[in-house]
């Protein structure tokens, strides 16, 4: 399952006190050596510097993941859910979060938990078209590719110019083996944020194998304080 990989760390800056924010750097770097324990306990102070601060609990959420998973320890990986909850408690849109808890819940075999974590979300912001991505993402992973394309245009339909969604829908027409909308669609995704390496080579392979493509060159900007998430 390609996809179903922890997200990277994040680490908000504004609106986090300074304490909390010294923390969690400290902590992605401990969890970028492996340092795991070192990384849960300054996470730990993180979330006693600022409570509020989700960013902090999907932080310790996403190390107990990533611990438990490598030494297959279950009371890690229940430690991880209950403190994705508490992310979704001070953030109930955390992307990352629920994409952590969706992919720890089906590697739980608890697949129909997963997929009803992600319709509350997309009920509960309707307006968004995050959660119809991560859906989309769901079907996919699952074999129903008509599903998921659906809820990628539902998502586009609500952010015409959103690039994960164009990513997405990118990577499944090439999959449906229709290279030249692919590429289409992974330049339009660059076009709204060309901070996307994993798309941006995609665009170029799809380029050279295909006879007259053009080059897009796309704009805008995005502060990245993580590694960016490998094309899914």
């Amino acid at each position: 399952m390609p996809w179903l990989l922890i997200a990277g760390l994040a680490l908000a800056i504004s609106g986090c006190a300074w304490a909390a924010h010294s923390d969690n750097v400290a902590g992605v770097g401990y969890f970028e050596q492996g340092n795991y324990a070192a990384a849960i306990n300054k996470f730990q102070r993180a979330v006693e510097a600022d409570p509020n601060d989700a960013d902090s609990y999907y932080n310790l959420a996403a190390t107990y993941h990533r611990q438990g998973k490598i030494g297959n320890q279950q009371p890690m990986l229940q430690q991880a859910e209950t403190y994705y909850h508490l992310c979704l408690d001070r953030n109930p849109d955390h992307r990352d979060c629920y994409r952590g808890l969706a992919v720890l819940l089906v590697e739980e075999n608890r697949a129909d938990d997963a997929f009803s974590l992600i319709q509350r979300w997309g009920e509960h912001s309707p307006s968004s078209p995050e959660p119809k991505v991560e859906l989309a993402r769901l079907f996919q992973e699952f074999g129903d590719k008509n599903a998921a394309q659906a809820h990628l245009q539902d998502a586009l339909s609500v952010a015409p110019n959103n690039p994960r969604a164009l990513a997405a829908l990118g990577k499944l027409k090439e999959e449906q083996g229709d290279p030249t909308q692919a590429l289409s669609v992974y330049q339009r995704s660059l076009a709204s944020n060309r901070f996307q390496p994993d798309v941006e080579a995609r665009v170029a392979t799809l380029q050279a194998a295909l006879p007259g493509a053009s080059p897009v060159a796309p704009d805008g900007t995005r502060l990245v304080t993580t590694p960016t998430a490998p094309l899914r």
